[in-house]
């Protein structure tokens, strides 16, 4: 297909009850160039859009009914994005890839490249390995000419994907003294989904800051992987995520060393020169710094460097909407690329101020 040409793109939506999966069809809704068709949930099956999601009432989409999962309606979509957990989507995959279906995956079965990391990080024998070495790790700044030509796609974590856009250009230069890179990561609550646990209820989570998922958080392989990759070499990291008593938005702190004396001004230029022409990506010049407000609602990451020459280190400051550029507004835009479509399309708004 070409570039500009119009199309219609018939799309499915599993797990459309999940922040990801609603944040996927407030996106449709809107997009020129697709439809929400079918939307599927094994847990709301039988209800309306509308009350799952009561932003929906009044609208057309708000009527929709769920589908269960086993829908044949689904065998008639272009496209079928899978919000649902490690392990389910796996399994569900094959009999899309069967029919022609295209399949963006918004969880974790298919960002790793290696069956024993997938089972050592997720305590899971892999359903599908054979897939692992054909699916595209969906991160457009990266992985654009892969994208456009694949059946699979892997969408990226949304810790990862803060703090690949926030390494990549130091790891493409080679700037990297040494492989250990220290990162501190904040998320809004919504990053935790929509299953009811304790420590995420108002009177836990409001007014506390607390910190999770240490050593083995499941997105450290993620990032390793691509890391590396981007690095031509092994690349460690040492990770900390924390909850913050905000709904959405992360804000990824990354430190590291450099080879080379380097200044604020020459980093900031370095930047902002690999991702020129990114529609997606801002970084911001001194004295200005990231906030997580300034890309709510968006799938935008922006991005600040800072040179500490005192003690010859790198700061880079990451954030994206954890629901838009860490997941439903990242696979749109793989869906765009997919289609041949700008791939601002349907994404090309202003976020929410204040």
């Amino acid at each position: 297909m070409e570039k500009g040409e119009s199309v219609m793109i018939k799309t499915g939506i599993i797990g459309v009850n999940g922040y990801a999966g609603g944040e996927l069809l407030r996106l449709l809704a809107a997009h020129p160039e697709a439809e929400a068709t079918v939307v599927a949930s094994r847990s709301q099956a039988g209800q309306t859009v509308a009350q799952v999601f009561p932003s929906f009432s009044g609208t057309n989409w708000g009527e929709l009914l769920i589908s269960d999962v086993s829908s044949p309606a689904l065998a008639e979509c272009d496209l079928i994005f899978l919000a649902v957990p490690h392990g389910v989507a796996a399994e569900l995959v094959p009999g899309f890839l069967e029919k022609d279906i295209k399949i963006i995956d918004l969880g974790a079965d298919f960002r790793l490249k290696e069956p024993a990391t997938y089972k050592d990080w997720y305590n899971l024998k892999h359903p599908q390995p054979a897939l692992l070495k054909e699916a595209v790790y969906g991160l457009p700044e990266l992985k654009r000419s892969e994208i456009k030509n694949a059946r699979l796609i892997g969408n990226p974590g949304c810790y990862p994907t803060s703090i690949l856009l926030g390494l990549a250009p130091l790891l493409a230069a080679e700037l990297l003294d040494d492989n250990l890179i220290i990162i501190d990561s904040k998320s809004g609550i919504s990053g935790a989904g929509r299953t009811a646990q304790s420590e995420l209820h108002f009177p836990e989570a409001d007014d506390n800051l607390r910190a999770y998922g240490l050593i083995r958080h499941r997105h450290i392989p993620e990032i390793e992987q691509e890391a590396s990759l981007l690095a031509g070499k092994n690349v460690a990291i040492s990770f900390t995520p924390h909850l913050i008593p905000v709904v959405r938005g992360i804000f990824s702190t990354i430190n590291l060393s450099t080879r080379q004396k380097s200044s604020t001004q020459e980093l900031t230029e370095l930047y902002q020169e690999y991702y020129q022409g990114e529609p997606f990506v801002t970084v911001l010049s001194s004295p200005d710094l990231p906030q997580t407000k300034s890309v709510l609602y968006t799938n935008r990451c922006q991005l600040g460097i800072r040179y500490d020459e005192r003690i010859n280190r790198i700061i880079i400051l990451s954030v994206i909407d954890n629901l838009m550029k860490g997941a439903a507004g990242q696979a749109i835009q793989n869906m765009n690329i997919l289609y041949g479509l700008e791939e601002t399309t349907g994404l090309n708004t202003p976020g929410i101020w204040p």
